[in-house]
């Protein structure tokens, strides 16, 4: 093999080599979640009952969550349209998690009443500082967040979510 030939075979080979690698770190630079959806996927809540749910293990599907309390009406009032939601789109790969901004105890005096069949945890008064992070700078409740199958923040709703909306996102 000549001189010429075998530096245009070396030279390809480097530049191939160089073109994957730059592939591989772009493509881990945009698959890491934000530094919010990071934060949420770390944390562990307890469960009302007690327990703890690691939300990490609910990561590859995707997720809406949804911020509440028992004293706060406009929240009450979604939930039931928030479950008719879970039930529809459960089959679809959809979860739903319910974050109560709120203590055991009315929460489980809340969910006797009002049975609900989705996932609930207990954020605490804590879960506000979490809803600020998620991209609710007011911290209001309700709040909604969708988490897409790679854990990134797809979609935020400050205010009553309607059964018509979400189900736009399920169609999406």
């Amino acid at each position: 093999m000549n001189p010429i030939t075998r530096r245009l075979i070396l030279a390809g080979a480097g530049m191939g080599a160089a073109a994957l690698g730059t592939s591989l770190a772009w493509r881990k630079l945009n698959n890491s979640p934000s530094p919010a959806a990071q934060a949420f996927w770390s944390q562990l809540f307890p469960g009302p009952n007690g327990g703890q749910l690691d939300v990490a293990r609910l990561r590859g599907q995707p997720l809406l969550v949804n911020f509440w309390a028992t004293w706060c009406p406009p929240c009450v009032k979604e939930l039931p349209e928030i479950n008719q939601f879970y039930l529809e789109a459960k089959s679809k790969g959809w979860q739903v998690l319910g974050l109560a901004v709120d203590q055991a105890e009315p929460v489980n005096a809340f969910l006797k009443k009002t049975p609900l069949d989705f996932l609930i945890a207990l954020a605490g008064p804590e879960g506000l500082g979490l809803v600020r992070e998620l991209g609710n700078p007011a911290g209001g409740l309700p709040f909604s967040v969708v988490f897409d199958e790679t854990g990134e923040i797809s979609w935020r709703r400050l205010g009553v979510s309607r059964l018509e909306e979400l189900r736009q996102l399920a169609k999406n």
